[in-house]
C-alpha cells in the first residue's frame, strides 16, 4: 500500500515535469525557422519566430527576422510592428532601419518612412537605397524640393532607371523648377520618343517657362500619338486659351468633352469664351453645366458676374463674386469688380475697402497648364519600391 502511495506521488512530481519537457523539445528555434523560410514555407515561418519571440521577448534579431518573414507576405503593418519592437531592444541591429522604411513606405506611410529612412542615411550617407526611397517619400508627401535633393544624386548615378528619372522630372515639375524638368523629360523622349505623357509633361515645363509656343506643339505631338489620352486636349484647349486663339481652344474643349462628357474645366473654359464673344446664352448654359459638375471653378463665378452685372442683376452678381473670393482671397481681380459692383450699388464705403485690398495684393502669374491639369501630382505605386 505504501509502495502505491509512493507511485502516486512520483506521478503527480514528473507528469507535468515531462509535459514541460516535452513542451519545451517542441518549440521551434531559430533554425527551424530559418529553414522553414528557406523552404519557402513563409507563413509556417512566420509562426515559428512568432513563437521565438514569444519563449524569449527580449531576442531583437528574432523580432527583425520575424519583420523580414512578415514583409515578404506583404503583411507590411505587422511587419512594421515586428521591426520597431527589434529596434527598441537593439537601436543598432544592421539593416532593420531600412527595412522599417520600406515596410511604412509600402503602406503608403510616408512621413514614417522618411523618419526610418533619415536615421539610415544619417549612420551611412552612400546608402542609395535609402536615398530613392527618401526621395520618393518626399514626392508622395509633396515635399518636391526636398524630394529633388534626395532623387537627383541616385538618378543621375543610375541613368537607365526610368522610373527614378520620371520622378526627378515631376518633382521639379512640382516645385516649379523648370529647367531642370525640362532636362529630365527630355532625356526621358530621347529614351522613348513615342510616350505621349513624356510630351505632355515635356509640354508643361515649356509652358512653365513662358513658352508656351514650344509647349502647344508637345501637346499636339502628344495627342497624334494618344488622341484618346484624358485630360491631353483641355491641356492642349488651355494652352490654346492662355494665348486667346479661342478658336483652337474651343475645338480642344470639345474633344475633351467628347471623351469625358462631365469634364468641368473644359465645361467652364467653353463658357468663359463664349462670355468673351458676347455670346451672353450660350455662356450661361455652359458655365452652369460645369457648376453642375463642380462647385468650386473660380473662373466660373467671375464670369457669371460679369454675365450678372450686364443684366443688372446685382444681388447675383455679388453672390458670386463672394464665392470667387472665398476661393483665392490672394487674387486681386474679384476684389477689383467686387469694388466696382459696390460702388454700382452706392455701397462707397465697401467698394473703398475692395480697392483698398487690390492694393495690397500683387497680381499672381498667370496658372500654368499644370496648375490648371492637376491638382496633385501623379500617383506613387509603393508596390513598385524595393
Amino acid at each position: 500500500m505504501k509502495n502505491r502511495k509512493t507511485e502516486i506521488v512520483l506521478s503527480v512530481l514528473f507528469v507535468p515535469l515531462l509535459f514541460s519537457i516535452i513542451a519545451l523539445a517542441q518549440t521551434p528555434t531559430p533554425a527551424d525557422a530559418i529553414a522553414l523560410e528557406q523552404q519557402g514555407k513563409l507563413p509556417e515561418a512566420a509562426q515559428a519566430w512568432k513563437a521565438v519571440t514569444t519563449h524569449n521577448p527580449n531576442d531583437a534579431a528574432a523580432f527583425a527576422s520575424l519583420g523580414v518573414v512578415l514583409s515578404k507576405q506583404q503583411e507590411y503593418p505587422e511587419a512594421a510592428s515586428a521591426y520597431r519592437r527589434a529596434l527598441a531592444l537593439n537601436p543598432k541591429l544592421p539593416g532593420v532601419q531600412l527595412n522599417l522604411g520600406l515596410a511604412e513606405f509600402k503602406q503608403g506611410h510616408f512621413q514614417n518612412a522618411a523618419a526610418a529612412l533619415l536615421v539610415v542615411l544619417a549612420s551611412d550617407p552612400s546608402n542609395n537605397q535609402a536615398r530613392a526611397l527618401l526621395g520618393m517619400s518626399y514626392y508622395g508627401l509633396q515635399k518636391f524640393a526636398d524630394a529633388i535633393k534626395f532623387l537627383e544624386p541616385v538618378a543621375k548615378s543610375d541613368p537607365g532607371n526610368l522610373e527614378l528619372h520620371r520622378l526627378l522630372a515631376q518633382s521639379c515639375l512640382g516645385a516649379k523648377n523648370y529647367p531642370c524638368a525640362l532636362e529630365e523629360f527630355r532625356q526621358l523622349l530621347e529614351q522613348n520618343p513615342d510616350s505621349a505623357q513624356a510630351h505632355v509633361l515635356t509640354g508643361e515645363a515649356l509652358d512653365g517657362l513662358g513658352r508656351t509656343s514650344e509647349a502647344i506643339a508637345e501637346f499636339e505631338t502628344a495627342a497624334k500619338i494618344s488622341p484618346s489620352e484624358p485630360n491631353l486636349h483641355f491641356g492642349l484647349g488651355y494652352l490654346h486659351w492662355k494665348s486667346q486663339q479661342y478658336d483652337e481652344a474651343k475645338e480642344e474643349f470639345k474633344r475633351e468633352l467628347a471623351l469625358d462628357p462631365n469634364h468641368a474645366l473644359a465645361l467652364a473654359y467653353l463658357g468663359d469664351i463664349e462670355w468673351k464673344k458676347d455670346n451672353a446664352d450660350a455662356a450661361l448654359t455652359w458655365l452652369n453645366r460645369a457648376l453642375s459638375v463642380k462647385k468650386d471653378l473660380r473662373i466660373v463665378y467671375l464670369d457669371l458676374a460679369a454675365i450678372y452685372v450686364q443684366q443688372k442683376d446685382y444681388k447675383n452678381a455679388q453672390t458670386a463674386l463672394l464665392q470667387a473670393v472665398a476661393l483665392d482671397p490672394a487674387l486681386p481681380d474679384a476684389h477689383y469688380q467686387l469694388g466696382r459692383l459696390y460702388y454700382t450699388m452706392g455701397k462707397v464705403a465697401d467698394a473703398e475697402k475692395e480697392f483698398h485690398k487690390v492694393r495690397e495684393l500683387h497680381d499672381k502669374a498667370d496658372e500654368s497648364v499644370v496648375e490648371k491639369m492637376s491638382s496633385s501630382p501623379p500617383g506613387l505605386d509603393p508596390s513598385q519600391a524595393r
